[in-house]
């Protein structure tokens, strides 16, 4: 862990990572990718020293309240978060701001925080995004080795029904040859119907590669499944985007039980769903697009 004094914090569509890289372990994580241009170790995570005192300014300076987006690059909830508590410090800023938040992260450490989250959506409101991508507990285990595993994921989901907070799954990266199985799919739609779910994002059954991310991808494929490396070079190549050969098939089971079950999976139903600021207490919605 090293720390930076950023320049800025919230992007140009409000959203925020007060951390760079990660210590969660996912084997397959887009952001190691070079493009990103990180100039140090991916697990020696960046701490953005300045990060509240940022979220601060930059949410007096609104004319408009709006959505408050994180962990779309790096999960909010780390281990690093335990100790120094960023998130905890931005979500009590917006609340006492009167914005909305849109968190995505994998960890139970969200927790710690509902009743921060409870408080924001009596207001306006509080979306939590859970990633889930692996039902069986030992192969999850092994592409996510250092956070909670999808049935605790799950549970976190059940509890956030419990306290009125609306939840968003984000069902990526399917694996070929790993994870691409109905078996898997139904496991974690079945979750997520459980959790009662507003929307589940997915865009294939498939995962990206790109330079970094392939590298060290392929790595863990030769030390946990021997020879798959050999077959991802040959069928996919350097391609960026890669489909599970039962992409089709998957994106069926997909979107009728998702329909059967009054779960949204339109992309861009969600991801506005997403963006919408609602002020409760005026029953007023603007989206962050109109600032």
């Amino acid at each position: 862990m090293h720390e930076k004094e950023a320049k800025v914090l919230l992007s140009a569509q409000n959203g925020m990572n007060i951390y760079r890289g990660c210590t969660h372990g996912c084997i397959y994580c887009d952001a190691r990718s070079n493009c990103y241009q990180m100039d140090f170790p991916f697990e020696d995570v960046e701490v953005k020293v300045n990060a509240v005192d940022l979220l601060e300014k930059a949410l007096k300076s609104k004319r408009k309240k709006c959505m408050i987006g994180t962990g779309s690059m790096s999960d909010p909830y780390m281990h690093c978060e335990e100790k120094l508590q960023h998130m905890r410090k931005c979500l009590e800023l917006i609340d006492r701001y009167g914005f909305g938040v849109a968190l995505q992260t994998k960890s139970d450490r969200v927790l710690r925080d509902l009743d921060l989250l409870e408080r924001i959506n009596q207001k306006t409101k509080a979306v939590v995004q859970m990633t889930l991508t692996t039902y069986d507990e030992d192969l999850c285990k092994i592409l996510e080795p250092k956070v909670c595993t999808t049935k605790r994921r799950a549970e976190v989901l059940n509890i956030m029904r419990d306290h009125g907070i609306p939840t968003v799954v984000w069902l990526s990266p399917i694996l070929p040859f790993i994870n691409d199985t109905e078996e898997n799919l139904m496991g974690i739609l079945n979750y997520c119907k459980e959790a009662k779910v507003r929307g589940i994002i997915c865009f294939s059954m498939g995962m990206t590669l790109r330079d970094g991310d392939r590298e060290y991808y392929y790595q863990k494929l030769d030390e946990h499944f021997p020879g798959l490396k050999e077959v991802y070079q040959r069928k996919y190549g350097l391609a960026y985007e890669i489909y599970s050969e039962k992409n089709r098939k998957l994106m069926k089971i997909f979107r009728d039980f998702c329909r059967d079950n009054h779960i949204e999976s339109d992309l861009d139903k969600n991801f506005a769903y997403l963006h919408e600021f609602e002020d409760k207490q005026a029953g007023k919605q603007m989206s962050l697009f109109d600032l």
